[in-house]
């Protein structure tokens, strides 16, 4: 689409680097007029009814309008402002592109993109559908959809597969059908499954505290040697809630559902028993995860089953305690004479000890960032400047980057321009947040390793695989000589 007079700004990025660059989190836009088939074709109801049935919270998707300003309070708390004009407009030709795959693969020079993974929009919500039938049935005609779209692209594309996940035995079932029938190499899977008790809602996140033991299905990723991605909204969860404001509610919604599942699978020790598990949370940054992981090292150290014993208040030396009080506390013994209590020791607490880290039985603090870091990778947008957090090891602990991995989001209305992407991201070098070195990093080598770790083959047949096989040469050749 472009011509020797109109070379883009992201075609000129990308000719002054010396490796590919792969897009770790693309969107498709659905035909949903092609999409009615599949769906037909799986004896399930049409997308508008089935959004209806993938409420969040007290988000409502099939119906975004606005709500009332002259509604009372208590009628405004009943919904949630969904997202509305959430695809490029304007820029049709763009919206055509995330339409049509072939348009995409043709334009992917002008993005100065070599690679994608590509995601669906309105696919995101599927494995959220309550009614099992149509749950299970939609995401097998996105997957369908999905591998008959984007058979012709596999050189330069490859899209997820959408797995349902309320049950292990649920996933295992969509996750083997999409590898073993469709072809599809990665799976995107909830951040959660909202789950009812009675009258009142909580949210599974797979891991801690899970209804069901997810064990079987994390076994099954590693067997298949699939990679897995959580893009789940919590948009109409907790405090965002606004029945007006969409932007209200948008604003680091992604980020905390990564948060809630990546804290799950940790103190769960979901990673401690796979180690080989790979897990993006996309589009929410990566600075929420630098400072996770900074807060799991500074809780541990306090707060381990050893630490922890000297908050015992049996430990209480009650007679010093009585000494401070007669010299320096002799207001707050008259009030409590006042108030007719008998002077105690103050208890806060009870019970216990309780070992919050239980299922991760780390030894010392290290421990924390070696079964955090190998196995989360976390995806930040082009106009995202805290993407530098990541490789900012002056701050980050114990020295240590983090896996950020460069998602475009081409197709949503936060790209107003493809072909600009590269460029935007490109700017983080220029204002020195990212140097060229991190740069790579950040859109080539870490998704290489993300997708590499599972499955050595993933690239092969694309038009990186020479430049992937260079890099995974390379990073053998490193780590034997530093084990030597």
């Amino acid at each position: 689409m472009s011509n020797d007079q109109t070379i883009t700004s992201s075609r000129k990025v990308h000719e002054q680097l010396d490796h590919p660059i792969i897009d770790a989190d693309a969107h498709f836009v659905e035909y949903f007029a092609a999409l009615a088939s599949f769906f037909k074709e799986e004896g399930i109801d049409e997308l508008p009814q089935l959004l209806g049935q993938a409420s969040i919270g007290k988000l409502t998707l099939e119906d975004t309008s606005r709500s009332d300003s002259t509604q009372s309070k208590s009628d405004q708390s009943r919904g949630v402002q969904a997202p509305w004009w959430a695809m490029p407009a304007e820029n049709t030709l763009d919206l055509a592109t995330a339409i049509i795959p072939n348009l995409l693969h043709e334009r992917l020079d002008d993005m100065g993109i070599d690679f994608s993974v590509m995601y669906p929009s309105v696919g995101l919500i599927l494995p959220h559908i309550k009614l099992e039938k149509n749950r299970r049935g939609a995401c097998r005609a996105m997957n369908r959809y999905s591998a008959e779209m984007f058979g012709e692209c596999a050189d330069r594309m490859t899209p997820v597969a959408v797995i349902p996940l309320n049950t292990p035995e649920e996933g295992i079932e969509a996750l083997e059908y999409a590898v073993n029938e469709l072809d599809l190499k990665a799976a995107l899977i909830p951040s959660y499954i909202e789950r009812q008790t009675g009258s009142d809602i909580w949210y599974d996140t797979l891991g801690l505290n899970s209804e069901h033991d997810y064990d079987p299905f994390w076994r099954r990723c590693g067997e298949l040697g699939v990679s897995l991605s959580s893009h789940s909204i919590s948009m109409g969860i907790g405090f965002r809630r606004s029945p007006t404001t969409y932007m209200y509610n948008h604003i680091g919604h992604f980020a905390a559902a990564g948060e809630a599942f990546a804290k799950s699978l940790f103190f769960g020790g979901v990673t401690k028993r796979f180690p080989e598990l790979r897990v993006a949370f996309l589009e929410g940054g990566v600075h929420w995860a630098v400072g996770l992981l900074g807060d799991l090292v500074s809780r541990w150290e306090k707060r381990n089953i050893q630490a922890v014993q000297a908050y015992d208040p049996s430990k209480v030396d009650v007679a010093l305690l009585d000494q401070m009080l007669d010299k320096y506390g002799s207001r707050l013994v008259k009030r409590a004479e006042l108030g007719g209590a008998k002077v105690s020791t103050p208890i806060l607490g009870s019970g216990g000890p309780f070992d919050d880290f239980e299922h991760i039985t780390p030894e010392c603090s290290e421990d924390m960032a070696d079964l955090f870091l190998p196995n989360f990778y976390f995806g930040c947008e082009a106009d995202d400047p805290m993407a530098g957090t990541a490789f900012d090891c002056s701050r980050t602990p114990f020295g240590r980057p983090l896996n950020a991995i460069f998602s475009s989001d081409i197709g949503h209305w936060d790209v107003p321009d493809m072909t600009e992407v590269l460029d935007e991201a490109w700017e983080q070098v220029e204002h020195g947040w990212l140097d060229r070195a991190a740069f790579r990093d950040f859109t080539f080598t870490n998704p290489v390793r993300f997708y590499t770790d599972t499955n050595p083959d993933f690239f092969t047949g694309t038009v990186v695989e020479k430049a992937v096989n260079a890099e995974l040469r390379r990073a053998s050749t490193t780590e034997s000589a530093q084990v030597s």
